[in-house]
């Protein structure tokens, strides 16, 4: 049985002043998205430019992975495929293993989140540092991301001091935020010089090529695919694009939605091996062909992973990342949940208000609010439909089907009005738990519109 996004966001709403902060700062990205969207005229031709090379790329996947390893091969890189994670965290520690590889750097890869990655490898006796800086503070805290571009937004500058105090051994009450980069930058560069490996994820997948990019603003994926010799990059099936063309479509949009960047700092590519090492690419599908089989949500397939619809969510903006079951929240993490398994993640579906704003700044143009919506439909045959919403449609249907009754009810309802608090704020109504109700008008729209329009009438006839 899933668990409710409501009773999970409790405890993040418990702290008022940090849930606040929460919404404010997300919202401030968002801002910044817009302004940058707003400068480019075309932006909606390359929003639909998007939408339209990731149709193609989706629908023609075997022709473009074929491509894709053909020109990586070609490149003196070795391609793998794996089907599942399972597969993916055996090739990985197949590669480390047979290097003698025993430190591992890697930048930030939802890939890795998505199959468990990190916790295999620490099992199996591998160290393993996340080197991106929001990664690495989640990483000594042994906490998860809680966002998919800035993983550590949940966190105040003051928590990641203490943290630092700690482990890393930084000046005590020391906040400031270049500081404590500072000391995180001097931390890793020794990781980045002592690991056996580097891994990274992908951004994109250029079959034309046979490269990945990688988008970064710290430069961490750089640093630790240059220092080894020995590198990997992982990335789903829905990272193939076709050339470098389509490329400069995406990175045009990628970073003004995410960040609200013109681009990211680093726009790396990998595409050899270093003299004498080895470029290992791999090339998972962990359920995403089955997506594709499923038309009311294959546009799914489409995320290019910015995050925007998490920054202009109301609900994710007042809730935070873990209040939701699964890895990725927000959005297009409901959906991604309720593909992978709606039986566990369905108690998301109710963090939507449908306002739509999610699908209005895809980049992508994924319809996310209406799959959602779609996803709701589907509860009741799942066996996860709320009970009391149930209860209360079945009254409302009952309700809506005899306009007698439903009249009377609408001339009554300001009485609702003069109630005594208790009746109205009580443990049956959940909305007036964290909001002020609405007061009733006096007169109802339909009855004020029946009598203004019978006047009307009326005047033109003795006209």
């Amino acid at each position: 049985m899933s668990t409710t996004h409501a009773k999970a966001a409790k405890a993040f709403l418990s702290d008022k002043v940090n849930a606040e902060w929460h919404d404010k700062t997300l919202y401030m990205v968002r801002t910044k998205r817009d302004r940058l969207s707003h400068a480019i005229p075309e932006w909606e031709d390359l929003r639909h430019a998007v939408r339209d090379i990731k149709l193609y790329s989706n629908s023609h996947l075997p022709e473009l992975i074929e491509e894709f390893e053909k020109n990586a091969t070609a490149n003196g890189c070795h391609v793998h495929y794996a089907k599942d994670a399972e597969e993916y965290r055996s090739i990985i520690e197949g590669i480390l293993r047979d290097h003698g590889a025993h430190k591992l750097v890697k930048s930030k890869s939802m890939l890795s989140e998505e199959c468990h990655l990190n916790p295999y490898l620490i099992e199996k006796g591998y160290e393993v540092i996340e080197s991106d800086l929001g990664e690495r503070i989640l990483q000594l805290l042994d906490a998860n991301p809680s966002h998919i571009v800035m993983p550590a937004i949940h966190l105040k500058r003051e928590i990641v001091g203490k943290l630092f105090e700690e482990k890393l051994g930084s000046e005590k009450g020391n906040f400031d935020p270049t500081y404590l980069t500072h000391q995180a930058r001097r931390a890793l560069r020794q990781d980045f010089l002592n690991a056996d490996a580097g891994m990274t994820g992908g951004n994109f997948a250029v079959a034309s090529t046979g490269e990945v990019i990688v988008c970064t603003n710290e430069g961490n994926a750089d640093m630790g695919m240059s220092c080894q010799k020995l590198n990997i990059c992982a990335f789903g099936i829905d990272k193939i694009i076709p050339d470098l063309e389509s490329l400069g479509v995406f990175t045009r949009l990628l970073a003004r939605s995410a960040t609200g960047q013109p681009i990211t700092t680093y726009t790396s590519h990998f595409g050899r091996p270093h003299t004498g090492g080895e470029q290992h690419f791999i090339i998972v599908d962990n359920g995403r062909s089955k997506i594709l089989g499923m038309p009311q949500h294959r546009k799914s397939m489409n995320c290019i992973r910015c995050g925007a619809c998490m920054n202009t969510c109301p609900v994710y903006r007042r809730s935070g990342g873990y209040s939701y079951s699964y890895f990725i929240p927000g959005p297009i993490g409901i959906n991604l949940g309720m593909l992978h398994d709606p039986q566990k993640h369905s108690g998301n579906v109710s963090a939507c208000s449908l306002c739509l704003s999610c699908s209005y700044v895809c980049p992508a143009m994924v319809d996310l609010g209406e799959q959602i919506y779609v996803w709701r439909q589907k509860l009741d045959g799942f066996g996860q439909a709320n009970s009391q919403k149930k209860m209360m449609s079945k009254g409302m249907q009952f309700l809506m089907e005899r306009p007698s009754l439903f009249h009377s009810a609408l001339k009554m309802a300001p009485i609702a009005n003069k109630m005594p608090r208790f009746a109205v704020y009580n443990g049956l109504n959940a909305w007036g738990k964290e909001r002020e109700m609405p007061r009733f008008a006096k007169q109802s729209f339909e009855a004020w519109w029946k009598q203004n329009h019978q006047k009307k009438n009326t005047k033109q006839e003795s006209k």
